[in-house]
């Protein structure tokens, strides 16, 4: 971050003294929509952060809506006079008292520009622009105010500001003003819970409760347990008949397609279960995030970044429509192939249970961290 620049631009659109007023300074949060900042406050934060973007154009469509007369001022000569001196700045703005600090002015009228010029330009033109120039004259010169004070080159007189602008504008409201209060030391946005390796079964098994997917589950598991025995038997029976002799390659080819076939039939069945099995949970999980969306209060969508709401209701609900199911089944399953594997070698071999348990207890401190 480039402090000067920083500095200034906080300066030019009359910041600090706000910046001062908050409990943590420029660390305050003030959250996704300015919760606690003022209409003012927060206009004046947006044209901070086009200042310090330092661009060549600058399209500002009224930024002196939602402040005071006297803050106005303010911003206009600091902020688009000086700030953005060297810059092409394109105003959009009621305020007729601003219009002759310009270089060139548009004037619009039900959609359409009317007229274009400078400023001595449309006031001797005799059109709309110097009646309603005039007209303003006229309600400031009716008001009290004093004139002891000299207008210095390039500014604009900030009595006649507060006087004409309090006397025309009909935006003039209590937010508009320099907000002193903000709420103190509260964090509006919280941090997002993550756990990080082993989440243990308790999230897998409120998974199945919920969506009432203990059949389904069981049903996935019995194929995917299917499919890896009818794997284990396509390339036992491809051993078996080099052994066996004056075996047919009919007989040999015949066996081989049936069991392939039929553990295409049960991937098919896992996959059917496992999909099942993610659209109910997604359907109970999803029931529940609108009820309780619907029924949260407004702090809640004051407080919470839109992005967090959109990523649970896409991003995590395709987790939980696919990731998760097939998880649960191929974990259980290739747990269950595991212990057929060491049990059979353990029936021949009982010292590989020695070698397996050491496995096991490496492959537990191992494990990559998961982010959940």
């Amino acid at each position: 971050m480039d402090t000067t620049k920083y500095e200034k631009a906080i300066k030019a659109c009359a910041l600090d003294k706000d910046i001062n007023s908050f409990d943590h300074g420029d660390e305050t949060e003030i959250g996704q929509r300015g919760l606690n900042m003022s209409g003012g406050q927060k206009q004046r934060i947006q044209l901070a952060r086009a200042v310090y973007n330092d661009a060549d154009i600058y399209l500002l469509d009224d930024p002196f809506s939602a402040v005071d007369a006297h803050t106005a001022a303010t911003l206009f000569n600091e902020c688009v006079m000086a700030a953005l001196a060297h810059k092409t700045v394109i105003l959009v703005t009621h305020q007729v008292e601003f219009l002759s600090e310009v270089d060139k002015i548009l004037v619009m009228e039900a959609g359409q520009i009317t007229q274009s010029g400078s400023y001595e330009e449309l006031l001797t033109s005799g059109t709309a622009f110097e009646e309603l120039v005039n007209a303003h004259k006229n309600a400031v010169t009716g008001l009290e105010f004093s004139n002891d004070e000299q207008v210095e080159p390039q500014k604009v007189d900030q009595n006649l500001l507060e006087k004409s602008h309090g006397s025309l504008s009909t935006k003039e409201n209590s937010e508009g003003e320099i907000s002193m209060k903000v709420l103190p030391g509260v964090q509006l946005t919280e941090e997002e819970g993550t756990e990080i390796g082993d989440v243990g079964w308790k999230p897998f098994l409120d998974y199945l409760l919920v969506s009432n997917g203990m059949l389904l589950m069981s049903l996935g598991i019995i194929t995917q347990s299917g499919f890896i025995a009818l794997q284990a038997a396509s390339t036992y029976w491809l051993a078996l008949g080099i052994r066996i002799p004056n075996i047919s390659n009919t007989l040999l080819i015949g066996v081989y397609t049936a069991v392939s076939t039929l553990s295409a039939v049960f991937v098919y069945l896992r996959s059917f279960f496992a999909a099942r099995l993610g659209l109910k949970a997604s359907k109970a999980f999803f029931a529940g995030f609108t009820n309780s969306i619907f029924n949260a209060p407004m702090l809640f969508f004051d407080s919470t970044p839109v992005g967090r709401i959109l990523t649970r209701a896409s991003s995590d609900f395709s987790v939980v429509d696919f990731d998760i199911p097939f998880s649960i089944i191929f974990v259980v399953a290739a747990g269950l192939e595991l212990i057929t594997t060491i049990g059979i070698m353990a029936s021949v071999t009982w010292q590989v249970l020695i070698v397996a348990i050491f496995a096991m207890v490496a492959a537990n401190y191992a494990q990559v961290d998961t982010i959940f």
